[in-house]
């Protein structure tokens, strides 16, 4: 089966199973896993923070984010079609107590005017801004890449108002690697971010949470009160450590066949390609059968792919490319697009 619905569904290397199975291992909830803390330093050490916590999913990373930025009764800045705003399940409103403004981006990408004029003026009876946050890559527009100067912009502007920004960065090694840049370097000056180490990546379980040592130091508090205190976790951070190691620059090649996957299903008249920037291809169905019926079609062929917007688009179609996905698997998949949509 060729699986194009997510880079989540990766299975470790063996490499990274051996990495697994002799991890050196303590109870984190006592700081006393060393595999736990060596990949804070190292993640930390990447992204150019003073220190990282390891978390079990990026919406709990995200999540303790909020919570350490924020407090009740405050707003938060983010783009209409932002992971946090649209799939995190409310949990900013239910968990932290504040309430998200979101701004209706060309791309994923909103700009520094636009939080200028989102930012609450202080008045008493007005919900103040609490936060700013931004994605990179932008999962909902396509892996697109947030511009590292319009980033910097935004930056400025919250900081000017004293308001801390946060990047959700799930995927943001992808877009490092797109840019052919260090990922310190398209991080610098935010307050704090999240990534992924199971999504283009490859490891099974576990995202990363990096800022200040106050802020994570906060961050652990919280991280518990959410249910996120693990013990002998440096199982699964010996399989974030491995990917930190041996994933990051092939991530270049899941581009490439993202483009080249792109390229062949753009011959196909009935569908519309969005170019990518990274590893997610958008695929609108022009005319013909809906993203569902499709999507069932090409399971009963060996592909799966999935509807985008978590099935709220049904003329769209959602295929990302990850390390279980190789050339000759995409080249199939696009014969396979063409047999289904022959004379359509």
């Amino acid at each position: 089966m060729i699986d194009l619905r997510s880079d989540t569904v990766t299975k470790p290397t063996p490499g990274m199973r051996r990495a697994m199975a002799e991890a050196e291992v303590g109870d984190d909830v006592y700081g006393e896993d060393p595999t736990v803390n060596r990949l804070q330093e190292r993640a930390a050490e990447l992204l150019g923070f003073e220190a990282a916590l390891f978390v079990p999913s990026g919406t709990m990373g995200n999540q303790v984010a909020i919570a350490v930025h924020t407090r009740p009764g405050q707003e938060v800045i983010l783009e209409a079609q932002s992971h946090i705003y649209n799939v995190e399940m409310a949990t900013l409103a239910r968990f932290s107590g504040v309430q998200p403004r979101p701004l209706p981006g060309q791309r994923g990408v909103i700009t520094a005017d636009q939080v200028r004029a989102a930012i609450r003026p202080n008045l008493y009876y007005l919900a103040q801004t609490g936060l700013v946050c931004l994605e990179n890559t932008h999962n909902a527009a396509g892996g697109t890449i947030f511009p590292l100067g319009v980033a910097r912009e935004v930056l400025a502007v919250a900081h000017a108002h004293g308001i801390p920004v946060h990047l959700d960065g799930a995927r943001i090694f992808n877009a490092a690697v797109a840019l052919g840049l260090p990922v310190s370097e398209l991080v610098r000056g935010f307050d704090s971010v999240m990534f992924c180490l199971s999504k283009g990546l490859g490891a099974p379980v576990g995202s990363v949470l990096c800022g200040s040592r106050e802020f994570i130091a906060e961050a652990r508090r919280v991280r518990k009160a959410l249910g996120g205190g693990m013990r002998q976790a440096g199982i699964l951070a010996a399989a974030g450590l491995y990917a930190l190691a041996h994933h990051i620059d092939r991530l270049a090649e899941d581009h490439e066949n993202a483009r080249l996957l792109a390229e062949g299903l753009a011959q196909i008249p009935c569908l519309s390609v969005t170019p990518p920037e990274t590893n997610i291809v958008l695929v609108e169905i022009v005319r013909g059968p809906t993203a569902p019926e499709l999507a069932e079609r090409l399971k009963r062929r060996g592909v799966l792919v999935a509807p985008a917007g978590a099935g709220t688009e049904p003329r769209k179609l959602r295929l990302v490319t990850h390390l279980d996905v190789s050339r000759q698997d995409i080249l199939r998949t696009i014969d396979l697009f063409w047999e289904e949509l022959r004379g359509v």
